[in-house]
């Protein structure tokens, strides 16, 4: 198995080839040529540790690397770092839904799951190519990825990261985790836009020639830690069949029983993840993709188009606020027959008019798709009915999914993807408490619900701010070449 383009136009590479360089040089995404051949058994699949798992799929992804290599990263990835290990529980909402509950990293956050395997991933790629050079890391943020990504990266050898993240948008504990961010290698940027200026940022740097000479004359190998790498990906794969194995273990669902499968997304690699598990064997009936008022995805999935076209609307549930979905190209071109002239088609359209058509045989690909979208009021008055009615706590991301579920009979598995911690002022909010910033929003919140706040964020304000530089897209690549050459 090797990795294309989505656009065709570029040699096919390694895994350790495609995790390095993150984007292609044709501006496509890398994939699998062919889907991998798995031998789980559905039966015992519950029984498997998530270590264990997660060894198996890395291991069907990553076929250029050893076992005694994947075991490294995964044992580096999935230990004490987490709050239970379990690494993902699987929590029972009745009516045949259940919390995939993706929360529990160092940072609150599902990013956490593959940014705590990638930094290992990119070093044990490098060694493997041979190279023995400096690797910088470049991410875009709307708020978690870049927290994640820094808690994987800092202090790494042989690494520097830095996140950029727009000014307007995230939740004070986001931007705390990144300011403080104590790592030596790491370095952060707010960038006047949205994130969806801060992602192309990104894109366009990694494929600016001018940036390329510098890199190559200071040794340095570039890559991205955003969804666009695959490294990033193949860890989300696992924990839906690990969902699925303990809803086989509790006797919820029989071996081989379809489910289905709910995901609040903007940059659709959470439920790019779900599809891919779909393609190497976990029995899957429906996909429902939940948006919240920036529901570009919501349209396509419904109509066919997509058009970016539109105000962009900075929300409760910020790590949505998303225009560009970069993943999606990737779901298009496996759902369109893996053609590459499409793509292409689709994206030029994408860059020149702001939008594109699906092709017949694309829409026919997405048939288990369906998608909705959710409001502000509308997450609000879900937090507040669901802890009402459960004492389950939620954050305004799960809340998106959870206003869209329709019980059709299978069991759903729901992807949780942050902790009420990350936005206690928004969860507050939708309890009718005073709404509190910094350090006392985190009390006020423990105290309002009776929780506990968690051990990750318990001292985060007491930490101190170390980055403090607002830039310009502008000034981005002037920056990071600043960054990569301090010592």
């Amino acid at each position: 198995m090797e990795y294309v383009s989505t656009r065709g136009e570029a040699p096919a590479v390694s895994a350790a080839q495609a995790i390095l360089q993150g984007l292609a040089p044709d501006g496509g995404l890398y994939v699998p040529n062919q889907w991998p051949t798995l031998n789980l058994d559905l039966k015992t699949l519950g029984q498997q540790s998530y270590q264990d798992l997660a060894t198996e799929i890395f291991a069907a992804f990553l076929p250029d690397f050893t076992k005694a290599e994947i075991q490294a990263v995964v044992q580096a990835a999935y230990g004490s770092q987490w709050d239970t290990d379990k690494i993902v529980p699987v929590k029972d909402a009745g009516n045949n839904l259940h919390y995939l509950e993706l929360f529990h990293g160092p940072t609150l956050a599902f990013k956490d799951i593959a940014l705590q395997a990638l930094p290992h991933l990119v070093i044990a790629a490098a060694k493997k190519e041979g190279l023995d050079k400096e690797i910088a890391i470049l991410t875009a943020t709307s708020g978690d990825t870049g927290t994640a990504a820094m808690a994987g990266f800092a202090d790494v050898p042989g690494t520097k990261i830095a996140v950029l993240y727009p000014q307007v948008g995230v939740s004070d504990i986001q931007r705390q985790q990144m300011v403080s961010e104590p790592g030596k290698n790491t370095y952060v940027y707010g960038i006047e836009g949205n994130f969806d200026d801060a992602q192309q940022a990104v894109k366009r740097l990694l494929g600016d020639s001018d940036f390329a000479a510098f890199l190559k004359e200071e040794d340095i190998q570039f890559s991205s830690a955003n969804s666009i790498n695959i490294g990033r990906l193949v860890p989300q794969i696992v924990y839906y069949f690990y969902g699925y194995g303990q809803l086989v273990e509790s006797g919820q669902i029989k071996p081989g029983e379809e489910i289905d499968v709910l995901v609040p997304t903007g940059n659709f690699g959470n439920m790019l993840a779900a599809y891919y598990a779909s393609q190497i064997g976990l029995p899957v009936a429906d996909f429902t993709v939940a948006s919240n008022e920036n529901h570009v995805l919501t349209e396509l999935f419904q109509t066919g188009v997509y058009n970016k076209n539109r105000d962009f609307k900075v929300t409760n549930a910020p790590a949505m606020d998303i225009l560009v979905s970069s993943n999606l190209e990737r779901l298009l071109y496996f759902a369109g027959g893996q053609d590459a002239d499409l793509i292409k088609k689709d994206m030029a359209d994408l860059q020149s008019q702001g939008q594109y058509q699906l092709a017949e045989k694309t829409k026919s690909g997405l048939a288990k798709f369906s998608a909705g979208w959710t409001n502000q009021e509308q997450v609000e008055e879900t937090i507040r009915k669901t802890f009402l009615s459960s004492g389950y706590l939620i954050d305004p991301h799960t809340a998106v999914a959870v206003y869209q579920y329709n019980d059709d009979g299978h069991q759903t598995l729901l992807a949780a993807t942050a902790s009420p911690y990350k936005f206690p002022q928004t969860v507050l909010e939708a309890l009718g408490e005073e709404v509190v910033g910094g350090e006392g929003g985190l009390t006020a919140l423990a105290v309002a619900t009776k929780t506990q706040i968690p051990d990750q964020v318990k001292d985060l304000f007491q930490r101190p701010v170390r980055h403090r530089t607002f830039i310009q897209a502008a000034d981005i690549q002037k920056q990071i070449e600043s960054a990569l050459k301090t010592d």
